[in-house]
């Protein structure tokens, strides 16, 4: 008989305690405390690897190059850094109907040369089979299977042999050796543990889909991540058409890189270019609109940053931000209020970019301080203008990497002028660039420049 065991572990951080505790030493949340059963047997069905291994010095070490998988998808090729790495395992999260199982499921649909088994927790193969006749793409290299025991799904690994897997989700797994429920800390770990121990043993790539919780990381321990080689975040609003998929950890490739799709009743397309959709198309000059040149990882594209000043009418002025960090918001309005002169304080300011996306870059502020003025005037700008600088505490427009990117979009898109810091005209010549380079070093001197 194999020996129970017991054990309190923390559900919003996975630290484990041998009794129960109020407050979480590790991550200091309060009643998060849950005992489980474990239960350990000496023997069994654990997979456990049969070669010997030895140390070996690292110039023994024979480099047989980066090999990488190129998938039907371009979008997922860049943020993964080129392509998937056999052996590699992949946590892909993200909110609820965001579209997670829809990309993996025409991932697979669209990989012809290549199997893949896709393994549901949460579905039954007759509503797989739904979504794929829905995405309208054929493939007899998918196959499809319904199951949340972990032995029972190591043991159809082996008989199919498949090329690519993907475990949605993760969650939903349970090992028969661990007595607690499927979703429970000790469940994930061991699930994800014998999954990896199968991708590295194999070569075979593995993405599980994982669910978040309401702070938007993704639910489970946080060893999960440390187990797993790249994190996926799939993130939009799911009242927009727009996703964007983020690499927050990648051991094979950067992490600054992003996808951008598009949803569709059809599934998910591919956004090429990303500049068009992310500024609309306006009929009419209005105040409050400015477009950033803006750079995500190695991709440039223009985005529209929209804005509108108001006065307070219930006495204390609101900030709201969409899209923005509303702490910098704060900042650059404590900016323009003590160094530039312009009487925010007592004004509401609303803060959007348009197509629902989140940007970080600070490129970014140059447009976001022309389009707050714009709104506070009631000017319009001129909409053969785009914005390419960071803007310091002491009102200063400070220079930005990679320049030359953000100004050849914008003069790819037909734009005529941008501003840039007068910091980042070193080493650059106009002559290079039929748009219109204009530097500044002052916010007073963008104002005098837009609005006269």
């Amino acid at each position: 008989m194999a020996k129970l065991k017991k054990a309190f572990f923390c559900q919003n951080c996975g630290a484990q305690a041998s009794k129960w505790v109020g407050k979480c030493p590790s991550c200091n949340e309060w009643n998060t405390y849950v005992e489980e059963i474990i239960q350990k047997e000496e023997t069994g069905s654990n997979r456990v690897s049969t070669t010997k291994s030895k140390p070996i010095a690292i110039d023994k070490i024979e480099n047989k190059g980066e090999i990488r998988y190129r998938t039907p998808d371009n979008e997922l090729n860049r943020v993964l850094g080129g392509g998937l790495v056999p052996g590699s395992l992949e946590l892909f999260g993200g909110e609820p109907g965001i579209g997670k199982s829809t990309l993996l499921l025409q991932l697979a649909l669209k990989w012809r040369g290549i199997k893949v088994l896709y393994i549901s927790g949460e579905e039954s193969e007759q509503q797989i089979k739904m979504r794929a006749e829905r995405i309208g793409i054929e493939n007899n290299q998918c196959y499809l299977l319904a199951e949340t025991s972990i032995q029972s799904i190591l043991q159809h690994l082996e008989q199919v042999e498949a090329d690519v897997v993907v475990i949605d989700s993760i969650q939903t797994l349970h090992s028969s050796l661990i007595e607690s429920a499927a979703g429970s800390i000790s469940q994930i770990r061991e699930c994800s543990g014998q999954l990896m121990r199968f991708a590295k043993e194999t070569n075979t790539p593995v993405f599980l889909i994982g669910h978040i919780n309401k702070e938007g990381s993704i639910a489970g321990p946080k060893v999960l991540e440390h187990m797993v080689d790249v994190v996926l975040q799939f993130e939009g609003d799911r009242n927009h058409m727009y996703r964007l998929l983020r690499s927050s950890k990648n051991r094979f490739g950067p992490t600054n890189e992003i996808g951008i799709y598009e949803m569709q009743g059809s599934g998910l397309r591919e956004v090429v270019n990303p500049s068009e959709i992310l500024i609309s198309n306006r009929d009419e000059h209005l105040s409050g609109s400015a477009i950033a040149a803006s750079l995500e990882g190695m991709r440039p594209m223009l985005i529209e940053i929209q804005s509108l000043v108001s006065s307070a009418a219930y006495g204390t002025p609101q900030r709201s931000a969409t899209g923005f960090d509303l702490r910098r918001l704060n900042m650059l309005l404590a900016v323009l209020e003590k160094r530039c002169g312009f009487r925010l304080g007592v004004k509401d300011v609303f803060l959007n970019i348009a197509g629902g996306i989140r940007v970080e870059d600070p490129a970014i502020d140059l447009a976001v301080v022309s389009a707050i003025l714009s709104s506070s005037e009631d000017i319009p700008i001129d909409s053969k203008s785009c914005f390419a600088a960071e803007v310091g505490l002491s009102g200063e427009i400070r220079p930005v990497n990679k320049i030359e990117q953000r100004i050849l979009e914008g003069q790819k898109l037909g734009f005529e002028r941008i501003f840039i810091s007068k910091y980042n005209m070193k080493g650059l010549n106009s002559s290079d660039f039929s748009i219109q380079l204009i530097a500044v070093g002052k916010i007073e001197e963008v104002f005098n420049q837009l609005f006269g």
